[in-house]
């Protein structure tokens, strides 16, 4: 994921940030969790983080240009 050239400035703090304080959460169909919160660091730009049903491991991340609270 972070190999991609448009997520390689995701900082694995911020993904950190996001998986333990997210502004909302969603299950999807498939057990998938997604989570979003903004990045200060990123003039609020909401990051969103994909998580695999087990919640912990990630499976992609990247800022949500459509997201809206």
């Amino acid at each position: 994921m972070r190999q991609r050239a448009d997520r390689a400035s995701i900082r694995l703090d911020w993904i950190e940030r996001v998986v333990a304080h997210p502004v909302r959460e969603q299950i999807q169909q498939d057990g998938r969790i997604r989570r979003w919160a903004p990045i200060a660091e990123m003039d609020g730009r909401y990051l969103r983080v994909i998580l695999l049903p087990d919640a912990e491991t990630v499976h992609n991340a990247f800022f949500d240009r459509s997201f809206r609270l």
